[in-house]
């Protein structure tokens, strides 16, 4: 095989080893250099596998298990809630797995996999989301097929006892959420409480880098004034919201009046309310969405705007 027909193979499944990888790990910056770091095994290796595909997604898992190993150390020392990087687009597609795809991807499919071991996660990934047989399965984690069934169904209790018992469908999400964001846009405290969940949760990711709203705000009469009160002051300062699925789910990005990121926000919807809304402002999480704000000074200008009109 030339170099040229290797890189090719590669590129085309590039954008399934990203979608294995950040599955895996939660970060889009550590997939990406799981990838490259797949590439640079590959290119140096004398192997000629039968199955590219199997090859190097059982590369990529392998690094990618051995870096998830690394992060749980700093993630335990994490300030503050710990949420993934925000992923806008999954360049992994499949139209007839779509929605499926998209829901393994959301923030609260991700924090399920969190409470995973390393090897868990990764197998439930290969095997419940992109359906690899278990031969491949066990080559990639190097294990036995029958210990990778054991993970298999292991994982799938867990991630099955922590899901909601009542999910909404896509539409549906999308029809809510778009009422709730007009409601946001427009500071209609009524109107966005009648969309919140009694025991509805806003918690940020600031990682004690970013201001954030402490262990979070709880209760629909607290989360709906607090959203109705911030978006005008934040319009005032040249604030804008780009509505943006975040990890497959409805959301947003916030941008400062130079168009720089101040934070994404993900809604989790479910039983016709949303139930959780996660922003993550920490700026070393925000770099690949786009140049970052000072989140603190578009804080404190938006408080100033706020209380000039108070």
């Amino acid at each position: 095989m030339t170099r040229t027909e290797q890189l090719r193979q590669f590129e085309e499944l590039r954008p399934l080893l990203f979608s294995i990888a950040y599955r895996i790990l939660s970060s889009v910056s550590e997939a990406e250099d799981a990838v490259q770091e797949t590439w640079l095994r590959w290119e140096s290796s004398e192997t000629t596998p039968d199955s590219v595909k199997a090859y190097l997604s059982a590369v990529v898992t392998r690094v990618s298990i051995n870096v998830l190993n690394s992060a749980k150390v700093r993630r335990e020392k994490y300030v503050g809630p710990w949420f993934p990087e925000p992923l806008l687009d999954d360049p992994f597609q499949d139209p007839e797995r779509s929605a499926e795809l998209a829901d393994s991807v959301s923030m609260a499919s991700l924090l399920l996999l969190e409470r995973l071991s390393a090897l868990e996660r990764a197998v439930f990934v290969l095997r419940e989301v992109f359906g690899y047989d278990y031969d491949d399965i066990a080559a990639a984690v190097g294990r036995s097929e029958a210990a990778c069934r054991q993970l298999a169904a292991r994982a799938r209790r867990h991630m099955d006892a922590g899901r909601p018992r009542f999910e909404a469908d896509r539409r549906e999400r999308e029809l809510l959420a778009d009422r709730f964001f007009d409601a946001f846009k427009h500071g209609q405290v009524e109107e966005l409480r009648e969309l919140l969940a009694a025991d509805v949760s806003m918690v940020s990711d600031g990682g004690g880098k970013a201001p954030q709203w402490g262990a979070g705000i709880v209760g629909a009469e607290n989360v709906a004034r607090l959203l109705a009160s911030l978006v005008a002051p934040f319009h005032r300062v040249g604030g804008a919201v780009e509505l943006r699925s975040v990890n497959g789910q409805p959301g947003a990005v916030f941008r400062d009046r130079d168009g720089k990121v101040v934070n994404t926000m993900a809604l989790d919807i479910a039983e016709g309310q949303v139930q959780t809304i996660r922003a993550v402002i920490n700026p070393d999480k925000l770099g690949h969405v786009g140049p970052v704000a000072d989140a603190r000074d578009v804080l404190r200008r938006t408080q100033k705007a706020r209380s000039d009109t108070d």
